[in-house]
């Protein structure tokens, strides 16, 4: 227990000592990059440029990235995009991108996941919703960056808080949840739809979650139901430094997080650096830039609040509560059978966090959904990460989840 309470100290010590390494790096990539320095357009000299623009990049602390979305095309038209915060909590922030527009689309609230990454890892799926869509999104606030005087956040508060901007943005609304909020979603969904909640959402869209973690087993889920949920305590359960204003916070830590990410496919991230050190030799700018942009943002994480990371453990991936319909929140029983909206699951073929098979599970959980308001899709090729970013989900999924909501949408 001791040594799991140091492990974020051991952290920060190491980051401190990583310093001297990246402010050389950074010197040597700027030597061998200069005009001045007749190496600089030498193989050598790009090869050490490269090594060094690596290496420094390797040992950055990576923080909070912007979304920097300013515009979108709307039909013909290229129109200015403004990010609202609409309610502030805790722990989330409710943030719509504003069109500069007249135009009346679908609402639509992206809940973005809560496990390591910002929200903004869904900047693609935002950009290629919004020349259709009135997009929101759940932005939630790093755990390490909450006082403690804030209270608690566990996964009972995150199905409250989907209730609560479902509420707010109104009876109109459509809802798509990444990975996993999916479970927190349909319950939320599943609660609203009990109480005749007259703003309850139009439609719900579940991408890539693990609804049911039994079917198809992933190596995450595997690991949850090996470990005991006292090894989770002992072992991935550390406490805030008190220099971050979250001081003395039990969180899983996101570099935790992005370690065990990284572990679970270190073949294919040292071949991505392989080729960034490649494309950085041969002056491929195009190639280099799309390399830095992914992992800016996948090496920027953030912290979990400890006691939403062990339930979340516990509800979904070692009891499988949902499925098994003995989910109880704060004395409220989730029922998905009392959903009667319009569902839609997509499922990556190549997925290996959520199984095939997971996220379909939810169509068997909700018979009281008319039949022709039940529909699947299955992406050929595409791993998780591919639902909802990149080529494929721009023009093979987003057009069918978008044609899902429109024919859902009562207009």
């Amino acid at each position: 227990m001791l040594a799991s309470s140091l492990l974020y100290q051991a952290y920060e010590f190491q980051r401190q000592l990583a310093k001297p390494v990246r402010l050389w790096a950074n010197t040597l990539e700027q030597l061998y990059s200069s005009p001045y320095n007749p190496l600089t357009d030498t193989w050598f000299g790009k090869s050490v440029a490269a090594g060094a623009e690596i290496m420094a990049r390797l040992t950055q602390n990576y923080g909070k990235p912007a979304f920097g979305l300013k515009t979108t095309e709307i039909g013909n038209e290229v129109v200015a995009v403004n990010e609202e915060i609409l309610l502030r909590k805790p722990f989330c922030q409710l943030l719509r991108f504003h069109r500069d527009t007249t135009r009346k689309d679908p609402k639509v609230l992206v809940v973005a996941p809560m496990s390591g990454h910002f929200a903004t890892l869904l900047r693609g799926t935002v950009e290629a919703l919004l020349p259709e869509h009135d997009v929101h999104i759940t932005d939630w606030t790093d755990a390490r960056e909450v006082p403690l005087a804030q209270g608690n956040f566990d996964l009972d508060d995150y199905v409250d808080y989907v209730m609560e901007f479902c509420r707010y943005l109104g009876p109109d609304v459509h809802v798509i949840a990444v990975c996993q909020p999916s479970v927190p979603v349909m319950a939320a969904a599943a609660l609203m739809a009990a109480n005749k909640d007259p703003r309850q959402p139009r439609s719900i869209t579940l991408m890539g979650g693990p609804i049911d973690t039994r079917v198809s087993p992933t190596t995450p889920n595997d690991l949850a139901m090996r470990n005991s949920m006292m090894w989770f305590r002992d072992n991935v359960i550390t406490t805030v430094p008190l220099n971050y204003p979250g001081g003395m916070r039990r969180v899983y830590p996101g570099f935790l997080q992005l370690t065990s990410f990284i572990s679970m496919n270190l073949d294919r991230h040292i071949n991505a650096h392989m080729r960034q050190f490649e494309h950085l030799v041969k002056g491929d700018d195009d190639s280099a830039d799309g390399h830095r942009a992914f992992y800016d943002e996948y090496l920027a994480v953030m912290d979990l609040t400890a006691e939403f990371y062990l339930q979340t453990i516990e509800v979904v991936f070692k009891e499988h509560q949902l499925p098994r319909g003995t989910w109880v929140s704060r004395g409220r029983k989730i029922d998905p059978s009392a959903i009667e909206t319009a569902l839609m699951t997509v499922e990556g073929e190549l997925d290996d966090i959520s199984g095939i098979g997971q996220t379909k599970a939810a169509h068997a959980l909700t018979p009281n959904i008319p039949g022709a308001r039940h529909v699947h899709w299955e992406q050929p090729r595409v791993g998780h990460y591919g639902i909802f970013n990149g080529r494929k989900w721009r023009e093979q999924i987003m057009p069918r989840v978008r044609d899902f909501i429109r024919d859902n949408d009562g207009r």
